[in-house]
C-alpha cells in the first residue's frame, strides 16, 4: 500500500477519533454550565447543547476533510511522521480554537445574564417620593 495512503488513514483515524473524544467531553461538561446560562431550563439547555455539538462536528469533520489532501508524495517512514504531525497538530490547534470561541461566547451570554438579574431590586418598590426643592 502507497505510504500517503497510510498516512491519510491514520490521520482520519485519529483526527475523527479526537473530534469525537472532544465533542462528547464538551458536551457532557457543558450541560451544566448551559443550564446555568439558560437559568436553569433544562430542555432548553439539553437542545442548545445537541445544536452546539452537531454544530461541532460538522465544522470540525468537514475541516479535517478539507485537510486530507497534499501536494506532496511520502516516500518513507519519517515522512508520514512529519506529515501527520503537521495535519493533527492544524487539527489540534483548530479544536481548541473552536473550543474557546464556544467558551468566550457562552461566558458572555452568562455575563449578560447576571447583569440583568444584578438590574432587578431584591425588593420591590413600596412607595415613591417626591423630589425637594432646593435652598
Amino acid at each position: 500500500m502507497d505510504r500517503t495512503v497510510i498516512a491519510y488513514v491514520i490521520y482520519l483515524l485519529v483526527s475523527i477519533g479526537l473530534t469525537i473524544w472532544v465533542a462528547r467531553t464538551l458536551s457532557r461538561n457543558g450541560r451544566v454550565f448551559l443550564a446555568d446560562v439558560l437559568h436553569g431550563n433544562e430542555k432548553l439547555a439539553d437542545a442548545v447543547n445537541h445544536l452546539l455539538v452537531v454544530g461541532f462536528y460538522l465544522v470540525n469533520l468537514g475541516f479535517v476533510a478539507l485537510y486530507l489532501s497534499d501536494d506532496e508524495t511520502i516516500t518513507d517512514a519519517r515522512g508520514i511522521f512529519e506529515a501527520l504531525s503537521t495535519k493533527l497538530g492544524v487539527v489540534l490547534l483548530v479544536l481548541g480554537v473552536m473550543h474557546l470561541a464556544n467558551v468566550y461566547v457562552l461566558n458572555r451570554i452568562r455575563r449578560r445574564g447576571a447583569m440583568e438579574r444584578e438590574q432587578v431590586p431584591p425588593v420591590p418598590p413600596q412607595g415613591w417620593v417626591a423630589p425637594q426643592a432646593r435652598a
